[in-house]
């Protein structure tokens, strides 16, 4: 059983190097790196005056190269996320990126170290739901979207 694991990890172990999320692409790095500056967010809707509530939102366009092919596909989403809420309190914009960014690091850490699927529109797809898991549990209520809000720029990440 002992050899016939190491085989099956060997076997595994091009599909994890097959696509990288690659913002932006440094010295031929092809490790998924977002940064708070990738998030530009802008309000959608206002904070009402009392109580939690208001909403902001980011565009980004994210390329997914097959690093056999070097094909890039752009990866479009919207990340939405509340300017208040109960729990958390005001939510700056410096720490809503930072959160955004963070979150969208780890799960580009999942999806690209184990993806589903030799196709990159299905990896974006698994990014953007792993991504909007991830965001919803460190921030009720955020979201990424496969479309980004209209009162929104895309950011388009480069190599």
């Amino acid at each position: 059983m002992r050899i016939s694991g190491q085989l099956a990890r060997r076997r595994a172990l091009p599909l994890r190097h097959l696509f990288a999320v690659m913002p932006p692409l440094l010295a031929g790095c092809t490790i998924n790196h977002y940064q708070p500056r990738h998030f530009e967010f802008v309000t959608v809707v206002k904070k009402p005056k009392s109580g939690s509530g208001g909403w902001r939102a980011a565009c980004l366009h994210v390329p997914i190269v097959n690093t056999a092919t070097w094909d890039t596909f752009f990866c479009k989403m919207g990340v939405e996320m509340p300017l208040e809420t109960k729990a958390e309190g005001a939510i700056s914009t410096a720490l809503a990126q930072r959160i955004a960014a963070d979150c969208a690091n780890e799960a580009g850490r999942l999806v690209l170290g184990f993806p589903n699927s030799p196709s990159p529109g299905l990896v974006c797809q698994d990014f953007k739901s792993t991504f909007h898991t991830i965001l919803n549990r460190a921030v009720l209520g955020s979201q990424v979207t496969t479309l980004c809000d209209k009162e929104t720029t895309p950011h388009v990440i480069e190599f």
